[in-house]
């Protein structure tokens, strides 16, 4: 019972570091990567997708993306979601070809991407302290239940604090890379 709740405290704890690396790669440096652009949804025949699944997304230098749309008519549907899109960034169609280049960091842009980076890292953490504090709670249960003995508990909220650490140090780690 104890190995259970440890092993869903970490496996829920690893989806929040997973989903704050998701969180973190949306983040727009001064650096064009074709995953910038996965969370812009377009309509493709009647369905929301994400950009990546209606165009191919290359990197064609440092600070460009060209996006190829698999349909000709798609070109000013991507284009209007890319413009209209929360990353400002300033899409220009050539043919078949969307170019999106990458503005340059100004410094107070990168003194609000440092915030914005250290919120996604507390929010992480917060939902890591969050599942540790419902691990200790079926603990509890289990000991008022008398499932377990109170060293039994004791020994398991010990076990949920090192996932916790464990956790907390990689959201650590990631926000210092």
């Amino acid at each position: 019972m104890i190995e259970d709740i440890k092993q869903d405290a970490r496996n829920r704890m690893s989806k929040s570091i997973e989903a704050f690396k998701a969180e973190l790669s949306k983040i727009r440096t001064g650096r064009a990567h074709p995953s910038l652009l996965n969370h812009i949804t377009v309509d493709f025949y009647g369905s929301e997708v994400p950009v990546g699944q209606a165009a191919n997304i290359t990197v064609e230098d440092a600070r460009t993306l060209a996006v190829t749309p698999w349909d000709k008519s798609m070109v000013s549907v991507i284009e209007k979601a890319i413009l209209t899109s929360d990353l400002g960034l300033n899409p220009s169609t050539a043919g078949t070809i969307i170019r999106v280049p990458m503005p340059p960091l100004t410094e107070e842009r990168r003194k609000e991407l440092v915030k914005v980076v250290r919120e996604l890292a507390e929010n992480a953490r917060v939902a890591i302290r969050n599942i540790r504090r419902d691990g200790n709670n079926e603990l509890k249960a289990l000991l008022k239940d008398k499932d377990i003995s109170e060293d039994e508990e004791r020994r398991g909220q010990d076990l949920v604090q090192q996932v916790t650490n464990q956790s907390t140090d990689e959201v650590e780690s990631l926000l210092q890379t």
